[in-house]
């Protein structure tokens, strides 16, 4: 066993902040709101519901992840965000349609004291959504960083927050390579003042919450946070930060069956996967620039998963391809197919298919609590940079430079269980076994 790491209690109340007021972070609010109040558990979150084993399996020792290591409780929450349209979050739900009424009615009180502050939007990054009306403005991206700050500081003030997170809930952007302005600190702060097209809206925010020592998580597929002016500015400022892209839907699932496959060495063909939606995110992601950001995240999980280079008999020739369909009529209950080629002994060809009917919005809001939580309670713990311990929650791992990213879902969760027992002091569990039988 090593020492317990020195981790700061958390006392006090903690501030979520989500750039992005629509349906993932509504459903966030609405559902920590049911939770305290006993209407609802907060099914599918790791930090409120799952249970963590201490020591030998003889022991007996399996207590839950929140009593184990020192979390904000829920209570102690405070939600605040910005949305470029105007809606307070009661209103934006009702939007949304996630929740039904009789669920937002329950926390409606709550809902409706949340109101967006003006968001840093541009159509040039998010192209699909009309009749925005509540946009920053500002004569450089340096002057909308600041505006950002300000909120940030007003917003600690006027709750009396003790600490703050930042989650990023908001639309896809529009895939771009990163420049000039993304390779070092300096670099990005000269590219900000200069209003740098290259420099995207939730890259801002991302500079704004490091500049202020809050912890940044990146929910979506943007380049945000990883990039080198980023990680930078992470470790000197002794932030936290995690990404990319909320592990839900059928990424999930491929991390869930990708791994079997691969430890039974069954051969892969081809995988194709494809989507429907008809939520503001499905209506982003019809453009193709926003889909692009998509496309990488989610293409990326197979080939690491299944590593090509060393099976090139099983997964070297590998037709992977994804789609995803804007389709109004589903809102947010996303249908997922995938059709999976498998080969067996002696090369005889099996198919595996899977219908996936599920509601995006219900399977990310957990993840931005448990982000934000953890995010929380690595800040506290003296961590800074990039939290690959996260990984789990990610659809595209954000790790260190020469590193490839860990997909499989239960090493993932085995990495983050493992870090909070290295935090807390106990045992790393190693699932060796020799010690039962000596």
């Amino acid at each position: 066993m090593t020492a317990p790491t020195d981790i700061a209690p958390a006392k006090g109340r903690l501030g979520i902040l989500t750039p992005g007021m629509g349906a993932v972070a509504t459903t966030l609010y609405a559902g920590v709101f049911a939770a305290r109040r006993g209407y609802q558990a907060p099914i599918g979150s790791l930090t409120q519901m799952g249970h963590i084993r201490l020591g030998k399996r003889t022991e007996g020792r399996n207590p839950l992840i929140r009593e184990f290591v020192p979390l904000a409780d829920l209570d102690d929450i405070v939600f605040g965000g910005w949305d470029p349209y105007s809606d307070d979050a009661y209103t934006a739900a009702m939007k949304a349609g996630v929740l039904e009424t009789r669920h937002l009615e329950a926390v409606g009180g709550e809902l409706r004291a949340i109101k967006p502050m003006p968001a840093v939007f541009s159509p040039e990054w998010v192209s699909r959504l009309d009749g925005v009306d509540h946009v920053k403005e500002g004569r450089s991206k340096l002057e909308l960083a600041h505006a950002l700050m300000a909120d940030i500081e007003r917003f600690q003030e006027e709750h009396r927050c003790d600490r703050l997170v930042m989650v990023w809930t908001g639309s896809t952007e529009a895939y771009r390579h990163p420049s000039e302005s993304h390779l070092s600190l300096d670099a990005f702060r000269r590219g900000l003042e200069a209003d740098d097209p290259a420099i995207a809206p939730s890259q801002i925010y991302a500079y704004a919450a490091l500049e202020m020592g809050v912890p940044f998580a990146n929910g979506a597929p943007n380049v945000t946070v990883d990039v080198p002016a980023m990680v930078e500015l992470a470790s000197m400022r002794g932030v936290p930060i995690a990404g990319k892209d909320f592990k839900t839907g059928q990424t999930l699932l491929k991390t869930i069956i990708a791994p079997g496959l691969k430890a039974r060495l069954l051969g892969v063909r081809g995988w194709f996967s494809t989507n429907i939606l008809g939520n503001r995110d499905g209506e982003v992601l019809d453009d193709p620039d926003n889909f692009r950001s998509k496309e990488v995240s989610k293409l990326g999980v197979l080939e690491q998963i299944l590593q090509p280079e060393l099976y090139p008999e099983l997964y070297g020739d590998v037709y992977h391809k994804v789609r995803i369909n804007y389709y109004p009529p589903r809102g947010d209950d996303k249908e997922g197919w995938d059709n999976i080629d498998l080969f067996g002994w002696m090369g005889y060809p099996m198919q595996l298919k899977i219908d996936f009917l599920c509601k995006d919005s219900i399977l990310a809001a957990p993840l931005a609590l448990d982000l934000a939580l953890f995010l929380d309670l690595a800040a506290r713990a003296g961590r800074s940079g990039i939290q690959e311990w996260l990984s789990f929650y990610f659809k595209s791992p954000q790790v260190a430079e020469g590193l490839y990213p860990e997909n499989d879902l239960f090493i993932q969760l085995k990495k983050l269980k493992n870090n909070l027992r290295y935090l807390m002091g106990e045992e790393l569990i190693t699932h060796l076994g020799v010690e039962y039988y000596e």
